[in-house]
């Protein structure tokens, strides 16, 4: 809880060093003494832009300091989980079975710049925000129009029921299909281009294949299509270069073969001659073969004009993609396999665009069934919030108001648009109807009388009815929500004397659960204050200046009668404080 807040040249507050116990702490004094000036000290701290001009004259600066203090193991998760995250150094230093004690710093400069500190280390007036949203929670004259908000509505009847466990599986399960939801979006949207890209990388593929493309094949195809073109000429002079060989009288084969005879008798008695016989003897051996090889290439020269054609074709093909790829053959073989991997990388995204369609469905159906047991917990809560917030509303005065919580489903359809990707269409839709907070929209409905049917609180509700509502709703809230500190700023405005005790007993009741700081008007309010500070203005020489005092005892008698018609001057008033003070 908030124990002790300092402040210092802030407006016509020069100095300030305010204690707060526990239980219900009020502030009063004369309209216009600047009891103001203490929300506007907490709500700097607490991180909001400064209003107007907010150092004291003659000043350099304006500072405000509190002070947190939590027994061991009683400060809530949320605060420590928001100290882990963003200050894990305060909880190092902080030993476990120990209280823990923040200190918030906010300083506003002359020329309204602001610094934060929390332990006197910098922090971030959005961090500073955040940390203070988790300790204190602000209710001022017009702050209850935060109740007519339909998503504060919900929000409060998540806290009724405890449902943030609920609610924090939800989000998460809806996050994941968001992220899958996003990326199967993403890919449909692709689809249209990647579909035309496979296309020509199968007519390019296709086209470089039929033209049989290796550098092995193209060879052969060139000799081919030389074979072709000169197979006469080649059938003439090979043909006759082979008589002269091997076939006419005289042929050099016969020569070589006689010559192998005559020297295989001479060479067993002249030695000298075994070694010119055996190259004549392989001369032959090579020459046969040379004679065999030339009569298989003249037996297959056959001139072809189709096959001359299609040979000449191919390569022409061949000579086309070079130049429509700007590349050599080599490079013509390269492109291919690179289009072949493209080719089998796109085919691999649709597999997978098939696979993230059945895994977001999954998703969406872990979205669908987690937001249903939502509803379900909220719709079971209806009459218990119902008869809780009726009774709480008795107290304060309105015995014959009748609260009531409407909870419907929220639907959205799909984007009806020719130009619309279908898969982003109902993304979009499902995203509408998926809200963080699930598929319900919430509406708190009042009759403030008899006879009269229920509407929205925003339409019914009047600034008195308002506040009244919310404090019952803060008074059925009350075991359920962890932030340990409430201000009331003059939230009974309005309240006639009627009611006054009874806006005192349900603010000391709520007192029980949180530390309630309150600013008003009413004696029978703060009569019921475990603590009760006193706002004064005087004027010093020429200088207007706010004080901040505790008042006790035979005084505080005093103050309270002077909020009483007449002032303590009036013996009646003196008697009516007497009694509200219970003496």
């Amino acid at each position: 809880m908030l124990i002790e807040l300092l402040i210092r040249d802030l407006a016509l507050l020069e100095r300030a060093e305010l204690c707060f116990g526990a239980g219900l702490n009020v502030a009063t004094g004369e309209t216009g003494a600047g009891k103001s000036l203490l929300i506007g000290a907490l709500e700097l701290l607490l991180g909001r832009q400064p209003r107007g001009h907010m150092v004291r004259r003659g000043a350099t600066s304006a500072r405000v300091e509190g002070r947190f203090l939590f027994p061991a193991g009683a400060a809530p998760p949320s605060l420590l989980e928001v100290l882990a995250e963003g200050a894990p150094a305060i909880l190092e230093e902080h030993e476990e079975g120990e209280e823990l004690e923040l200190v918030l710093s906010r300083t506003v400069g002359a020329d309204g710049r602001t610094r934060a500190h929390l332990d006197q280390r910098p922090v971030t007036r959005r961090f500073l925000r955040e940390l203070a949203g988790l300790l204190v929670e602000i209710h001022g004259q017009n702050d209850h129009q935060k109740l007519l908000d339909p998503l504060e509505q919900l929000a409060l009847v998540d806290a009724f029921g405890g449902l943030e466990p609920k609610l924090a599986a939800y989000r998460e399960r809806r996050g994941r299909w968001l992220e899958l939801s996003e990326r199967l979006t993403a890919w449909s949207e692709e689809e249209a281009a990647r579909s035309d890209r496979l296309d020509l990388l199968r007519f390019q593929i296709d086209e470089l294949e039929e033209t049989e493309l290796t550098l092995d094949g193209v060879q052969e195809l060139q000799r081919d299509r030389e074979r072709l073109r000169h197979a006469e000429e080649l059938g003439q002079e090979v043909g006759g270069v082979l008589r002269e060989l091997a076939e006419q009288d005289g042929a050099a084969l016969d020569v070589l073969r006689r010559a192998d005879s005559l020297l295989e008798r001479w060479e067993q008695r002249v030695s000298d001659l075994a070694a010119p016989a055996e190259e004549v003897r392989e001369a032959a051996a090579h020459l046969e073969e040379a004679v065999a090889r030339l009569r298989e290439v003249l037996d297959g020269l056959e001139f072809s004009p189709d096959r001359l054609e299609l040979v000449e074709a191919r390569l022409a093909e061949v000579d086309r993609l070079q130049r429509k790829h700007r590349v050599d053959l080599a490079g013509l073989v390269s492109l291919r396999d690179r289009l072949e991997e493209e080719q089998r990388r796109l085919e691999a995204e649709v597999t997978d665009f098939a696979a993230c369609e059945d895994e977001t469905e999954a998703a969406r159906a872990e979205v669908e069934e987690s937001a249903a047991a939502l509803s379900r917990a909220r719709s079971r809560l209806r009459a218990r919030l119902r008869r809780e917030v009726e009774r709480s509303l008795a107290e304060l005065g309105l015995e014959k108001a009748h609260f009531e919580v409407r909870i419907e489903a929220r639907e959205s359809e799909p984007l009806a648009s020719p130009n619309v990707d279908p898969v982003k269409a109902r993304f979009e839709a499902d995203r509408r109807r998926f809200g963080p907070d699930g598929v319900d929209a919430v509406e708190f409905l009042l009759a403030s009388n008899p006879g009269e049917g229920t509407a929205p609180l925003r339409a019914v509700a009047s600034g008195g009815e308002a506040a009244r509502i919310m404090l019952a709703l803060r008074g059925a809230l009350a075991a359920r929500h962890d932030i340990p500190c409430l201000i009331f700023d003059e939230i009974d405005a309005g309240v006639g004397g009627r009611l006054a005790p009874r806006v005192g007993a349900h603010l000391r009741a709520l007192a029980e659960h949180y530390q309630i700081l309150c600013v008003t008007h009413l004696p029978a309010v703060a009569a019921l204050a475990h603590q009760h500070l006193e706002v004064e203005k005087r004027v010093e020489g020429k200088r207007t200046i706010t004080e901040v005092r505790e008042v006790e005892g035979t005084e505080r008698e005093v103050v309270i009668a002077d909020m009483i018609a007449g002032g303590a001057g009036e013996k009646t008033a003196r008697a009516e404080a007497k009694r509200l003070l219970g003496e």
